[in-house]
């Protein structure tokens, strides 16, 4: 039996290495300063920009913060938050006529419901005299479970004003994801006043989640949309390696956990299988898994070498990443702020400056070195 597993290992840790060396893009060092510009942050899950240039930052155990460049303020009227494990208040994102309806969104966990524990919600709300006001859920993922894992979530808009946003599969790998009837492991798309979509893929299919647009994700904390082609991109955990890029078409099946590129936690394998028809590829996969929380696309000319291309933080090696990109491909990766701390958030300002937020810091600027 010790024979069997010890050749069981050493055959897991061969795939491995091959599936590593299949996507091998090296790994650089490009040296980029960078300034606090909030401090005394602990999980900065979450940020966004008013019109007139303050800060809204999330934080983890619960607060929402206002920063107006000198002072930071406390947003009052923010929901009711289930912390637990990966649980918490996660993303912030303003509509984008927000200069005239004034609505923000909130992704949190919530222990709303008749079970224990809690599951993703999606809250609309507007900001008056830092307290938010005219709260509506507009949506709240089921069952709840005390589960402290795979909460996602990111929140996007698309060029046509549809609300995306991401649910991870609550730890639930072998029931949630791969089920349409069920929450968890699923993007979203819902108009913005949280009603579904009716050309949403499974609006019409009995017992469906009306709201799915894409299926078969594990747990997306990264997601923007392209400048270009106005699709929406993320990215997600793997488990050990087979952190993913994909980018989110509708009705389709990204895999997991059929699919993967990475293995359990112990060093076994999850499924042989890296490919099936009817499951969509990632554009990119990193071995060994870099832990990516916050994604964005570069589009300002601050950072002529970065314009272009994606910038993912790193929890698990606490850097951020530049991904470059050509067209869908990933052709040279490197490493920003290297020893930063684990980067949660990142997001490109009004100003054309990059804020990325470090945990155990808070959100220090982008600075290119001349």
């Amino acid at each position: 039996m010790k024979k069997f597993c010890f050749i069981f290992f050493v055959c897991t840790l061969i795939a491995c290495a091959q599936r590593e060396k299949e996507n091998d893009v090296p790994l650089t060092t490009a040296n980029y300063d960078h300034e606090i510009v909030v401090d005394g942050l602990n999980i900065p899950w979450g940020m966004t920009f008013l019109p007139n240039g303050d800060l809204l930052v999330t934080e983890k155990t619960g607060e929402l913060i206002r920063f107006d460049g000198q002072k930071k303020a406390m947003i009052t009227g923010v929901p009711q938050v289930y912390v637990r494990g990966q649980g918490g208040l996660l993303d912030i994102a303003l509509h984008p006529d927000y200069k005239n309806n004034g609505w923000l969104y909130l992704t949190y966990a919530s222990d709303d419901g008749e079970e224990k524990g809690g599951h993703t919600a999606l809250m609309r709300a507007k900001l008056e005299n830092n307290t938010l006001v005219e709260k509506e859920v507009l949506y709240k993922a089921s069952p709840n479970t005390t589960k402290g894992q795979h909460f996602g979530s990111r929140i996007v808009f698309d060029n046509k004003g549809y609300l995306y946003f991401s649910i991870g599969e609550r730890g639930a790998r072998d029931v949630n994801p791969q089920d349409i009837t069920r929450d968890g492991g699923k993007i979203y798309r819902l108009n913005d006043d949280g009603s579904i979509p009716k050309d949403n893929p499974f609006y019409d299919q009995a017992d469906a989640k009306k709201a799915i647009y894409s299926y078969g994700h594990r747990n997306p904390q990264g997601m923007d949309k392209h400048p270009e082609s106005g699709k929406i991109w993320l990215h997600e955990h793997g488990p050990r390696g087979g952190d993913e890029i994909n980018i989110v078409e509708k009705g389709e099946n990204y895999g997991w956990p059929v699919i993967t590129y990475g293995i359990n936690y112990s060093g076994t394998e999850i499924t042989d299988q890296t490919s099936k028809p009817g499951m969509q590829q990632p554009i990119y996969y990193w071995i060994p898994s870099i832990a990516p929380s916050g994604m964005t696309f570069v589009t300002s000319s601050k950072y002529p070498q970065l314009q272009g291309n994606l910038l993912v933080g790193s929890l698990k090696f606490e850097y951020l990443e530049h991904v470059v990109l050509k067209g869908q491909q990933v052709t040279k990766r490197e490493k920003l702020l290297e020893g930063i701390g684990r980067v949660r958030s990142v997001i490109q300002g009004p100003d054309g400056f990059v804020y990325v937020g470090v945990e155990g810091t808070g959100i220090v600027k982008l600075i290119p070195k001349k």
